[in-house]
């Protein structure tokens, strides 16, 4: 609801309109005041209870006001018009502070934790910054641990999440464009990027989707992300998402844009490619070479989770000729006493683990741990000693949930355990040739994503030809090679390293 009214010059109608709107809100303090040596000039300061630091309020807003003289008073109503600008400059002391005149703009700035100054007699009030909401301390990112580099992790505070990125940037060129998205929530948002090197295209269309949206309410940066994504029903994400605010620096000296929501802890950087995606902020903390290795096993990793459970139907199904004599008459035996065609065995499985690995993250702490350790160990032995599974399906199920853990992206390794059932699928109606329908049927999709405008199979399409785009990709050369930026962003200034 709109409130966009001008102020009265009289209090009591200010206040009469302010607790009409905000009727049965009894978190928010209306505090009265009366200055000047005779008491003349009556004020009320209004916050929520909670949303404020009362200290800064005491010390450095009630005090001063509470100690004007009557000299500023004396002549009359025209004192009284120039109190704002005397207030603001000589008595309160808080740091940040500006001059507001629509019954709008104090609304909002009571319900985000801001005080709001009315002065009976004026029609402008003074929005004093006084935020000082309970927080959490800076900690380690959960989600994303490394073994070697910064532990700092962003927070659900929007300023604290922009210091820790401009604390990695100490240049002029980083820009923090500030906005509100969300009719009732009036969520907080900051853009950030690079202003020479972000190509304009980019920057537009992310400001384009972020002002075209119309929604009541933006509680977490996920929400945002799924309203201003390109392809809303695809499993893959098309923008990527960090607690780490390293990685949302390392990204914006690639071009990316960053984009910061007030209560959530984790950074949205777009464009997002498959290439940004299976990268892990401590690829860039070791050596070129360890890195390489780990980059090649986790691409390995993805193939096998998506594939593992599906080959293995396929080839005990339709195929067992293409394995070795011997391993095919221990498959044979280990699956005698199994009453379950193969595709129903797997599915069987996948289904437990899944089971547990969403019992695991519901239930916190030890216990949710212990849930997915002995319930995995447990449940295992005993579906193969019931001969309900063969011992070697629990090697392949095993082993693609490890594989499924080495993605860095939880958000990938998701998209890849949904296409991970339907191969299983293709595998258990066409044997190996539904695998490679499967396989095409999946790369297709990739080429068909974009995330801003940029594909999402980048640099592995065209926009990886260019001599040195692929240096950061599947295997990363040591730094003196890397004197580019990637080309799929397009950037202004491509050189970073002389």
């Amino acid at each position: 609801m709109e409130y966009n009214i001008p102020l009265k010059k009289t209090l009591k109608e200010n206040l009469d309109e302010l607790k009409k709107i905000l009727n049965e809100c009894d978190d928010i303090i209306f505090r009265e005041l009366k200055v000047g040596s005779n008491k003349s000039v009556s004020m009320e300061l209004i916050f929520v209870d909670g949303m404020i630091d009362r200290d800064d309020l005491s010390s450095f807003v009630l005090r001063p006001l509470l100690r004007i003289s009557g000299d500023i008073l004396s002549n009359g109503n025209k004192s009284i018009d120039s109190l704002i600008d005397v207030l603001s400059k000589e008595n309160i002391q808080i740091s940040d502070m500006k001059v507001i005149q629509n019954m709008e703009e104090v609304i909002k700035a009571v319900l985000s934790g801001e005080t709001v100054l009315l002065i009976d007699g004026s029609e402008k009030a003074i929005d004093l910054s006084t935020r000082g909401w309970p927080s959490r301390s800076i900690g380690e990112p959960v989600s994303e641990e490394t073994v070697r580099g910064p532990r700092d992790g962003m927070t659900e505070t929007l300023k604290t999440n922009i210091a820790l990125i401009r604390r990695r940037i100490r240049d002029t060129n980083l820009k923090v464009k500030m906005m509100q998205i969300g009719k009732r929530s009036k969520t907080d948002i900051a853009v950030m990027y690079m202003e020479d090197i972000v190509e304009p295209k980019l920057l537009n269309e992310t400001y384009r989707r972020l002002n075209n949206l119309n929604v009541d309410e933006i509680i977490d940066s996920s929400m945002l992300e799924n309203l201003i994504e390109d392809h809303c029903y695809s499993p893959f994400p098309q923008i990527e998402n960090t607690e780490r605010p390293d990685a949302v620096a390392a990204s914006l000296y690639e071009g990316r844009v960053a984009i910061i929501v007030d209560n959530s802890p984790f950074a949205l950087l777009v464009p997002a490619t498959i290439g940004t995606l299976m990268q892990s902020t401590e690829d860039y903390y070791t050596r070129w070479s360890v890195a390489s290795i780990v980059r090649i096993i986790r691409y390995f990793a993805a193939f096998l989770a998506v594939l593992a459970p599906s080959l293995y139907i396929a080839v005990t199904s339709y195929h067992p000729g293409l394995l070795p004599t011997r391993l095919t008459y221990y498959v044979a035996a280990s699956r005698v006493n199994v009453p379950f065609p193969s595709v129903i065995e797997a599915f069987l499985m996948e289904i437990t683990l899944e089971l547990l690995r969403e019992a695991g993250t519901r239930i916190s702490g030890p216990i949710g741990t212990t849930i997915g350790i002995v319930g995995g160990l447990i449940i295992g032995q005993a579906a193969v000693d019931a001969g309900i599974v063969s011992p070697l399906m629990i090697i392949i199920v095993s082993v693609t949930t490890i594989s499924s853990f080495a993605i860095p992206s939880y958000e990938l390794a998701t998209a890849l355990r949904f296409f991970r059932f339907l191969f299983m699928i293709y595998a258990a109606v066409l044997g190996l040739y539904g695998v490679m329908l499967g396989i095409i049927v999946m790369i297709t999709h990739m080429a068909k994503l974009d995330s801003f405008g940029i594909p999402f199979t980048s640099p592995y399409s065209g926009l990886g030809r260019e001599k040195g785009d692929l240096r950061d990709t599947i295997i990363k050369v040591p730094f003196q090679n890397m004197k580019k930026r990637p080309r799929f962003t397009f950037p202004k200034n491509r050189t970073r390293l002389k």
